[in-house]
């Protein structure tokens, strides 16, 4: 039965979700000789789902992920679970097999060295268990083919989840378009940054921004971390987190909107960079030609070649110190807040007073 949201898109069901109906298939298959078609499980919020089961070699059994509607990384991928019975009653443990990963660093869901099963996912296969085996202990090893490789496009390599991917949900039940999964992930980068005594964090829109702060900053280590569109959300959590500092490095693409107060900065969420640039260069005496063309550049590469062309460069510095400033007033002045600004070719094009000093912090802390 299909389950569909007040939108009229049809939900799908998580890893946590297969790796339990999984668990259940395996134990059924050990005590009785015979793999299920389908077993039944109820999720965390109370939906039942019927989930078709995939034989492997004894006493395997797997579940195929449907995220639904949701354009979900791991939509399709195979969550097999296998079940080891011990000698008497006791608790359930995890193992981690091919394709799902280990937990390296603390501040994570699960301690380190343990499979990246979080708990509610070890609630579920727990409980899917129990109502096969009672309070017999038991060993549970969870793998997902093919998700070594597909954890490389996730966030784990960041979360120091290593080898695969995490087992997750906390609902059982995929929302569709959720971007519930995206801000628990940098919660939890966070937590592992905080975790590790660091008071100051790097923060960058995505991979090319982290390589050009690295390469300006000449930054090593785990001190930065990526926000995709949500800078906002991420300075929240690293103020609730108790981090007391951060520097934030991007290309005007995205780090205009911020100047601008923009703290969204998917596209159609919102913008103001072709706003804020032309106020600082109207504030700076740049004529009103100047200001047009600015105003009506397509791109904000094109923008920057016009700053350059009128000799404007200075005017990423006034952005960063706008760009800082406006950071800061968003935390209330309680998260110390540097900006710069950097071109994709890994030059820094404007700094905040204090950018330096915050980049030599990370520096020492890598």
């Amino acid at each position: 039965m299909e389950l569909h949201d007040n939108r009229g898109l049809r939900e799908g069901f998580t890893t946590g979700s297969c790796a339990a109906a999984a668990a259940q298939a395996s134990a059924l298959r050990l005590t009785t000789g015979r793999c299920p078609a389908q077993v039944r499980i109820v999720t965390p919020v109370g939906k039942e789902l019927t989930l078709d089961i995939v034989e492997y070699a004894f006493p395997a059994c797997g579940v195929v992920k449907d995220a639904g509607d949701d354009p979900d990384a791991t939509d399709g991928m195979t969550v097999i679970s296998s079940v080891e019975l011990g000698d008497g009653d006791g608790p359930i443990n995890f193992k981690a097999g091919p394709g799902v990963g280990v937990a390296t660093l603390p501040g994570l869901k699960v301690p380190v060295g343990e499979a990246a099963v979080n708990p509610v996912p070890r609630q579920m296969i727990e409980e899917a268990l129990r109502a096969v085996i009672g309070p017999r202990s038991a060993c549970v090893t969870v793998s997902i083919p093919g998700g070594e490789e597909k954890a490389a496009h996730t966030f784990n390599p960041r979360l120091g989840i290593a080898g695969g991917l995490s087992v997750l949900g906390t609902t059982g039940i995929v929302k569709p378009y959720n971007v519930e999964s995206v801000y628990a992930s940098f919660s939890l980068e966070l937590r592992t940054f905080a975790s590790s005594g660091l008071k100051c964090v790097g923060l960058c829109f995505g991979n090319s921004g982290e390589k050009a702060m690295r390469r300006v900053w000449n930054l090593g280590g785990r001190v930065i971390m990526h926000t995709g569109n949500y800078i906002g959300f991420v300075l929240d959590e690293a103020l609730r987190l108790k981090l007391e500092r951060a520097l934030i490095c991007g290309h005007p693409g995205k780090l205009l909107k911020v100047a601008a107060g923009t703290f969204d900065t998917y596209n159609r969420t919102g913008d103001g960079r072709r706003e804020a640039l032309c106020t600082q260069a109207a504030l700076a005496g740049a004529g009103r030609g100047v200001i047009r063309k600015l105003y009506e550049s397509t791109t904000t590469e094109v923008a920057m070649q016009i700053v350059r062309e009128e000799k404007l460069d200075f005017l990423w510095t006034t952005l960063a110190e706008v760009t800082a400033k406006r950071c800061r007033e968003r935390m209330f002045g309680e998260l110390a807040v540097e900006a710069a600004f950097i071109d994709n070719q890994g030059r820094l094009l404007g700094a905040s007073s204090g950018a330096a000093a915050f980049a030599e912090e990370l520096a020492h802390a890598q």
